[in-house]
């Protein structure tokens, strides 16, 4: 009996780890993401008249963002937002300021190709990251939170001796 009554459990309520944490609709998570790099884009060309490594770095940040916020069953949205999220911000700079992803005399199709190829690194690099994050989470959703899927809730090697790699 817990010494405050039994109205107070003195149970322990097990903590989310990172990979539960995640919540919301998938529209929602792509919304935010896609209003947000386009504001990013805006600024950036605003402030230094190109797509600097502002662009690259928040579109990375966003893709990790999304990928730890949506909920588990929303994870197609997101595992396929960061191609999709890149196409979209070229093709709308393509269409309104062209010169700040490919060279003036250049049509759409070549803006866009020239806009994709300039910023491969971080559609790379943030496509990645997504995959990988969703795949952490889907594992860690199975597992009741733990990675690996001896662990308990926990997830220390003293609470789970044989949740080791070979156990």
């Amino acid at each position: 009996m817990s010494p405050y009554g039994d109205s107070v459990s003195s149970e322990r309520t097990p903590r989310k780890t990172l990979w539960e944490e995640g919540s919301q609709p998938g529209r929602l998570v792509r919304a935010v993401a896609v209003t947000a790099l386009v504001l990013t884009a805006v600024l950036d060309v605003l402030l230094f008249e190109k797509l600097s490594m502002l662009f690259d770095l928040a579109f990375v940040a966003l893709c990790v963002g999304a990928a730890l916020a949506v909920r588990p069953r929303d994870f197609f949205v997101v595992g396929v937002l960061p191609p999709l999220m890149m196409l979209g911000a070229v093709l709308l700079l393509g269409l309104f300021w062209r010169d700040i992803v490919a060279e003036r005399g250049d049509g759409l199709v070549q803006a866009v190709v020239s806009g994709l190829a300039h910023h491969a690194g971080a559609l790379v690099t943030g496509y990645v990251l997504t995959l990988a994050i969703l795949a952490l989470r889907q594992r860690a959703y199975r597992n009741s939170g733990a990675l690996l899927s001896g662990a308990h809730q926990s997830g220390s090697a003293v609470d789970a001796p044989n949740s080791g790699l070979l156990g």
